[in-house]
């Protein structure tokens, strides 16, 4: 009897181990709807380190979660295969929720939606605007021009190299 007991007590121990390994265990993502195939740093000091070493310009998205603005340009980015290329490929990649303190990631006023560019020299690109009064602040209705100002801050990289 004892044997049994041990046998089924052995068995229910394993059998416990073999669920808590079939877990998946989730990476933490950084998407926040933007981009699922993006690789999304965590932040911005984060990005300044990856732009020294990858020699890819950083794309810094400003935006609150509650902003219908910035619900509406995450939506229209997220289905923009073109752009979500570009993304994935050429840029340092960072969506921020909260504001940070460098005064630089807010050249005109810290509004949302808001997107800047940063080159590996860590200066923040403020020639590469949006076309509304806010520089850069971009809407669902300026994709081309976000992506056209992608490649502008892509072939600005391809320059410097030079």
């Amino acid at each position: 009897m004892l044997r049994w007991i041990c046998f089924a007590l052995i068995l229910g121990v394993c059998v416990s181990a073999a669920k808590q390994k079939q877990k998946k265990v989730t990476p933490v993502s950084f998407s926040r709807g933007w981009g699922v195939n993006i690789s999304w740093i965590k932040n911005y000091e984060e990005g300044l380190l990856n732009i020294a070493t990858s020699q890819k310009p950083l794309m810094v998205i400003h935006h609150k979660v509650d902003c219908p603005h910035s619900r509406a340009l995450k939506k229209l980015f997220a289905a923009d295969k073109a752009i979500q290329k570009m993304a994935k490929e050429d840029f340092i990649m960072l969506n921020m929720i909260e504001d940070t303190t460098d005064k630089n990631m807010a050249p005109d006023g810290y509004y949302v939606p808001r997107i800047l560019f940063v080159d590996p020299s860590m200066t923040v690109r403020t020639d590469i605007v949006g076309k509304h009064k806010l520089a850069y602040s971009y809407g669902p209705e300026d994709m081309e021009n976000l992506a056209e100002n992608m490649r502008k801050a892509k072939a600005l990289m391809q320059h410097t190299e030079l």
